[in-house]
């Protein structure tokens, strides 16, 4: 059985690579599920739901995901800095993705 292998510079061009670009990391997929099942979340309570994660990695993540259009980053003007983040229209259509790979997960992972 012969595989093909996607190049890097062509993985972009693909729908493929596009989904994978977009849900690429460790963290991405994570922050999708906590913000899908709590609707507007605050950084640190964000940060306290994923668990390890450092501050750096979770602030330049939620950046990627911003510029990716898949949250939305609320920030309310008061003392102290309030800023709320929550899942896009394009974001949320992410969650039925997630959805079935937790069943899958569920499925497999007695086997």
């Amino acid at each position: 059985m012969k595989t093909s292998k996607i190049s890097v510079a062509d993985s972009q061009e693909t729908s493929f690579g596009y989904t994978l670009s977009i849900i690429n990391g460790k963290w991405k997929l994570l922050i999708i599920y906590y913000l899908s099942n709590n609707n507007a979340v605050r950084y640190n309570e964000l940060q306290r739901m994923i668990g390890k994660i450092t501050y750096r990695t979770l602030s330049s993540t939620l950046k990627e995901m911003e510029s990716d259009g898949l949250i939305h980053r609320e920030e309310y003007p008061q003392i102290p800095p309030k800023v709320e983040y929550s899942l896009t229209e394009k974001g949320k259509t992410l969650w039925p993705i997630v959805q079935e790979m937790c069943q899958w997960g569920e499925f497999n992972k007695a086997k």
